[in-house]
């Protein structure tokens, strides 16, 4: 009786073995090698001044980017903006970048800003993102009230070689009108306000954002006049240069009388060729399915749309935001 109750126990752990063995073999077999951790991938994105519109855009974009792209590792740097950034991208030392459309259109033909360095190859859009408004701002005593009168006028054009001062020339140009015609004044938006407030300055072109804090300052003392572009004027600019879009000021953003049409140019995310297709593709779809988080940095953040994503695209888009938008 000893015996087999010794041999029943002997048997039983065995079995009880085998059990655990079996178990453990099924285990294994039903549960995959965990899965090796995705290559991390660095994406530096080049944006602007701290103070402005691209550096807080550009800081939402990195943690989507981060959250929703296995692997990587996004940051958002300071910069020069549109123009240092697309040398930045051409150099290799970002990979993505916040540029004004006219600009990266320029860079992209070798001309205006980038005359003497010649083209820069292998540019690529992922979207544009807002507009950045050609606001014409007069003050009501000087009695202007369009372009066309801007003959022997002070007009401030922006800074030398600046994207504003491009910007300037082409519509003065659609009116008629050279440097010869006007009394240029190369001078920063806040230097064409403090001109606008003294009188020592007739007008001033100013290419920025909606409301633009050098307006608002100008406004708090004098009644702003915001100048519109001819309907007939804007549709030669819009079909002479891609990076046009027509837009509407509204009345309550400087207190006037009535909405203004006009122009922008568009913000837009450039990349190069050297990014892949899955790569701009899973940007693109991560931004663009993530827009709330990039209304929550930023107001500019809130006109960032699906809908509007290609308008203005001045130069080629990336195979990897072509796959995505067709989608």
């Amino acid at each position: 009786m000893y015996r087999f109750a010794k041999k029943s126990i002997v048997l039983l752990l065995v079995l009880s073995l085998m059990a655990t063995l079996i178990i453990g073999c099924e285990k294994e077999a039903e549960e995959p090698a965990p899965e090796q951790q995705a290559e991390t991938v660095f994406i530096n994105i080049g944006t602007g001044g701290t103070a402005g519109t691209y550096y807080p855009l550009g800081g939402a974009i990195a943690e989507i980017l981060k959250s929703n792209i296995p692997g990587a590792n996004a940051t958002a740097e300071s910069t020069g903006a549109s123009a240092a950034n697309i040398n930045m991208l051409n150099q290799g030392e970002i990979d993505l970048a916040f540029v004004q459309n006219d600009v990266s259109y320029y860079a992209d033909l070798g001309i205006e800003l980038f005359q003497e360095q010649g083209k820069i190859e292998g540019l690529k859009a992922l979207a544009t993102l807002y507009p950045e408004v050609c606001q014409i701002i007069t003050t009501k005593n000087t009695g202007i009230t369009s372009v066309a009168d801007f003959a022997d006028k002070k007009i401030a054009v922006g800074a030398a070689g600046s994207g504003v001062e491009a910007n300037a020339r082409q519509i003065l140009a659609a009116y008629g009108f050279s440097y010869d015609d006007i009394k240029p004044q190369y001078l920063s938006f806040a230097e064409a306000a403090a001109g606008l407030k003294d009188g020592n300055i007739d007008a001033a072109f100013i290419t920025a954002g909606t409301p633009t804090s050098a307006v608002l300052d100008l406004s708090a003392q004098n009644e702003v006049v915001l100048l519109p572009i001819d309907d007939e004027i804007a549709d030669q600019l819009v079909e002479d240069f891609p990076f046009y879009t027509k837009v509407t000021v509204t009345a309550d953003v400087y207190g006037m009388a009535s909405d203004v049409n006009t122009l922008a140019v568009k913000a837009m995310l450039v990349t190069t060729d050297k990014m892949s297709e899955e790569m701009a593709y899973n940007i693109t779809k991560a931004i663009y399915e993530n827009l709330d988080k990039l209304g929550a940095a930023h107001s500019a953040g809130k006109l960032i749309t699906l809908e509007t994503a290609q308008d203005g695209i001045s130069i080629p888009l990336h195979p990897g935001a072509e796959k995505y938008f067709n989608e």
